[in-house]
């Protein structure tokens, strides 16, 4: 495993537009802001390397392919049961 002490992740979308830096030495960059459901195809976004000494950086290589998650749907048909000491709530 390469010693990624003072490199960067660095994420670009296919057409090479930056869209993201990660933290020296952390190994993780991080996409953010996409719609709930998006499904984004492998090589949709790419990633590299940057050496924060020497500045070089390593050829792209291809992200795998994902599915943002879903938020659930809101519960309902929302019933209540009284116990003795509460209830219990029943939904669909």
């Amino acid at each position: 495993m390469a010693d990624r002490t003072n490199q960067i992740g660095i994420l670009y979308k296919k057409d090479g537009t930056k869209v993201a830096e990660g933290v020296e030495g952390k190994n993780l960059v991080s996409i953010t802001g996409l719609t709930e459901g998006t499904v984004v195809a492998t090589g949709d976004y790419q990633i590299s390397c940057k050496d924060t000494i020497t500045d070089l950086e390593s050829s792209k290589v291809d992200v795998e392919g994902f599915t943002v998650f879903l938020t659930p749907e809101v519960p309902t048909n929302v019933k209540t049961d009284a116990t003795a000491d509460g209830a219990n709530i029943t939904f669909e």
